[in-house]
């Protein structure tokens, strides 16, 4: 009878390889390849921006739901609008018990998200409500007004 032996490997501290070291070599080689600007076309896949929106365009005004769950306050919330962007800041603050954290996917903490919005609106008239975690914008479209018409004198040139 044949004896078997068995081969045992001892793990070494540089056997074992670190996956994020391998990770951080394999996103350098990406942007070596494809340039450094390449992964900011996944930011919105790789790390969603927060907090999340719907935006609807009508004729005359945008529709923005905001996806804020956990709003005790409304002074929590923070909205700006400038021209064709609107700004949301704000806080959102969970209570959670004591015990260690096994899952955690609802947003919560400060958060500042800026939009760019597909035409210019009115600073005078936005209707803003929350109700079960949305906020609720109504932006309406700002239409140019007519300006002044101003007279301009011609000035006739004698012939030659």
């Amino acid at each position: 009878m044949k004896k078997k032996t068995q081969v045992r490997f001892k793990k070494s501290e540089e056997n074992v390889m670190n996956p994020f070291e391998q990770m951080q070599g394999w996103k350098q080689n990406m942007d070596h390849f494809f340039g450094e600007n390449f992964w900011n076309g996944f930011d919105d896949v790789l790390k969603p921006p927060l907090p999340q929106v719907n935006m609807y365009q009508g004729e005359k005004e945008i529709v923005c739901y905001v996806n804020l769950p956990g709003i005790q306050q409304i002074r929590d919330i923070d909205v700006h609008v400038t021209q064709s962007t609107l700004v949301i800041n704000g806080d959102i603050k969970l209570e959670h018990h004591h015990g260690q954290v096994i899952k955690e996917e609802i947003i919560h903490g400060a958060f500042d998200r800026t939009i760019e919005l597909p035409f210019a609106v009115r600073k005078d008239k936005i209707d803003a409500t929350y109700r079960h975690g949305l906020l609720v914008l109504r932006l309406h479209r700002q239409f140019q007004q007519n300006e002044d018409r101003r007279h301009i004198t011609i000035t006739q040139l004698e012939e030659e």
